[in-house]
């Protein structure tokens, strides 16, 4: 099974709700969480930061869980366990990257205070 990603110690940002928008809403190429709509200045800037954390806070969180798989599938204890190039493949990384998630990966599942993938060696 899985293990969650541990935190790490820096307070994370609670992300904006991100509102789901009907079907015919995002039809309409021009419309985007309502923000086309607002007409005040403050009121738009306001929301759409909010939303630019939002989803920086869950790209985030999904790189980690993007490196904790890619470590779960290079372990060598694994009798199935895949290479740099074959992860790199799946995810549409080059091998160079691969190698950093997968490092960047094992770091988080010991609790190591991990770098990202850009950050490391």
């Amino acid at each position: 099974m899985a293990e969650h990603a541990p935190r790490r110690n820096e307070s994370r940002l609670r992300p904006a709700p991100l509102l789901f928008e009907p079907a015919e809403a995002t039809a309409d190429p021009e419309h985007f969480f309502d923000l086309e709509s607002m007409d005040d200045p403050r009121a738009l800037l306001s929301r759409a930061t909010e939303l630019t954390q939002a989803f920086r806070a869950a790209a985030d969180r999904a790189l980690e869980y993007q490196a904790i798989a890619a470590a779960q599938l290079a372990d060598p204890r694994r009798f199935d366990r895949l290479t740099a190039a074959a992860i790199a493949e799946r995810a549409e990384w080059t091998e160079d990257y691969a190698k950093k998630m997968v490092e960047f990966g094992q770091n988080l599942m010991r609790g190591v205070e991990a770098k990202g993938p850009s950050e490391l060696g």
